[in-house]
Order: structure tokens, then sequence, then C-alpha cells
């Protein structure tokens, strides 16, 4: 059974940091495609940052410069260093592990950690 397990959330100050982990179990980080999402109330989940299995990573403009996503794969944990927040980083954040394997995708999710930027 797969398993993502997202911690790391909770609130923090405007201009602060947060480091979220992604925990996986059932499958192996470094084959898979990982990718933060977040989801802001009525908002559409949005791509944050990625790794790919070989290690080529992706941002979001909105968080060039300031996120950074590595991948342990001893841990099997894919992390997400968010520094200078601001309020607009305010979501749920959501792990994503992808594949394909012939014409089938693997896809799945871990259930989210909330972060809330706020004074």
């Amino acid at each position: 059974q797969v398993q993502l397990v997202e911690s790391g959330g909770g609130l923090v100050q405007p201009g602060g940091s947060l480091r979220l982990s992604c925990a996986a179990s059932g499958i192996s980080v470094r084959f898979y495609a990982m990718t933060w999402y977040r989801q802001a109330p009525g908002q559409q989940r949005e791509l944050v940052a990625s790794v790919q299995h070989g290690g080529l990573t992706k941002y979001a403009d909105s968080v060039k410069g300031r996120f950074t996503v590595s991948r342990d794969d001893v841990k099997n944990t894919v992390y997400l260093q968010m520094n200078s927040l601001n309020p607009e980083d305010t979501a749920v954040y959501y792990c994503n592990a992808l594949t394909y394997i012939d014409t089938h995708s693997f896809d799945y999710w871990g259930q989210g950690t909330q972060v809330t930027v706020s004074s």
C-alpha cells in the first residue's frame, strides 16, 4: 500500500520559514516525479515545485528564489524548504508522486498539510 504523509505545516509570520516533509512508503521516491502542490481556499490546486526522478527541479514563478525542493533517497522523503513566506503562500500543501510504466500511470497523493502565513 502506497502512502505519502506530509508534515511540517503550521502557522508562521510573514518573512518566516517552514520545511515541509513528504515521507513515502510503498514506493521509492527516486523513481517518481515528486511534486508539491498547494490549494488556497476558493482557488485551484497549483504546482509549487517538483523534483524529477533524474533530479531535475522545477518551480512556480511565484516561489522561485524562496522555495527549494529536495529529495532524500535514503529516507525516502521529499522536502520543501520555504523561506520568506508571505500571506499569499497560505494554502494546504499536497505531495504527489507520479510515474508512467508502459501506458499506465501511477499517481499518488498525500492528505495535505496546512500552511498559514499571518501576523
